[in-house]
């Protein structure tokens, strides 16, 4: 048995739960959200997390602006919807309800 792959798939499942809160705090680069989930010892890379905002972008939970940057291309900022915010909320339940019943059953 791997213990890795199990961790790996948790890590994934979180993912969308935690771009998502990463944005409800106010809009980001994909660099930057990076960062935040290295500090937090999720670490992802980018051609993870581009394919997670686009789908979080097609189901209409974030969105993005362009803006011009002085170093390079244009840079997509993205930020959450009001629909992302409502999403966010129920994700927030569930993962509250999640917690205490794996504490529960974990608990020693």
């Amino acid at each position: 048995m791997n213990a890795e792959n199990t961790q790996a798939q948790m890590r994934k499942g979180i993912l969308e739960y935690c771009i998502l809160s990463i944005l409800s705090r106010g809009e980001a680069y994909p660099s930057e959200i990076l960062e935040s989930l290295e500090s937090a010892k999720l670490l992802v890379v980018e051609g993870t997390l581009y394919p997670l905002l686009t789908r979080l972008k097609n189901m209409e939970l974030l969105s993005y602006r362009w803006e011009e940057s002085t170093s390079g291309p244009p840079r997509k900022y993205y930020h959450i919807t009001e629909q992302g915010k409502a999403f966010l909320e129920e994700l927030d339940k569930t993962w509250n309800e999640l917690q205490q019943a794996v504490q529960k059953i974990t608990h020693k």
